[in-house]
């Protein structure tokens, strides 16, 4: 038997296979074989900045839940900040410079509340009016005081909702005292009730006659979306 020896010097000749080369991209996750992902988001960014200067078109608040102190505290907060911002300028042909508002919107779905807190939306929306167009959208169900909510925007901007409720009814007081406190409060519930009906005669297409007539059946007078419109309470079904 022959033994072979190996020549010193020699070298054992070994292959490298080129692997393919993986991006980052196609290279599987650990732990996520056989989930399926969800597809990426790409935002677009805009070619043209908006200018800082330049007012939002987003001009609209919401009146949605009961009428109280917090909810109108907040709605008439939106509408203070929001008066000035959609100011637009305009430069005429004689170098005057002329200047408008952006409508201001507002949504309208309630089951009443405060009359108190109602004529103070009430009165803040008139004073918006002088300046601007008040766009007002009642849905799903307009009550007691948000009729005069809904009522109070810009005549031909009045919009509800095809299946929208609206429900009027005379003002609804809870007290108790002395015979001198129940007085004093009967007067308050009397002047609330008139101006209730004032509010409702200056916005609608209703006379003091007619919504006296309606509040004297002492019950909920509920209204579909078309008896608003003939009525005068909105302007337009969508």
């Amino acid at each position: 038997m022959t033994k072979k020896t190996k020549k010193k010097g020699s070298k054992k000749k070994t292959t490298v296979e080129e692997q393919p080369t993986t991006s980052p991209e196609d290279a599987p996750e650990e732990g996520l074989e056989g989930l399926e992902l969800p597809p990426y988001m790409i935002l677009q960014m805009p070619a043209e900045p908006r200018s800082a200067a330049a007012p939002s078109p987003i001009r609209v608040t919401g009146l949605v839940g009961d009428v109280t102190e917090d909810k109108a505290a907040d709605v008439l907060s939106a509408i203070i900040s929001l008066m000035d911002k959609g100011r637009r300028e305009t430069m005429n042909e004689d170098g005057t410079v002329e200047v408008s508002y952006l409508p201001f919107e507002i949504v309208v779905s309630t089951n009443g509340g405060s009359a108190s807190e109602m004529f103070s939306l009430f009165d803040l929306i008139n004073y918006a009016k002088e300046r601007y167009e008040v766009r007002t959208l009642g849905l799903g169900k307009v009550m007691s005081a948000g009729v005069p909510l809904l009522a109070a925007g810009t005549k031909g901007s009045r919009r509800i909702g095809r299946n929208c409720r609206v429900m009027l009814h005379s003002v609804v007081a809870a007290f108790g005292g002395s015979m001198h406190d129940l007085d004093a409060e009967m007067d308050e519930v009397r002047w609330a009730q008139e101006k209730y009906i004032d509010a409702l005669v200056q916005t609608t297409d209703m006379t003091k006659a007619y919504i006296r007539k309606l509040l004297k059946r002492k019950v909920n007078v509920y209204l579909t979306a078309q008896e608003a419109v003939d009525l005068g309470i909105a302007d337009e079904i969508i």
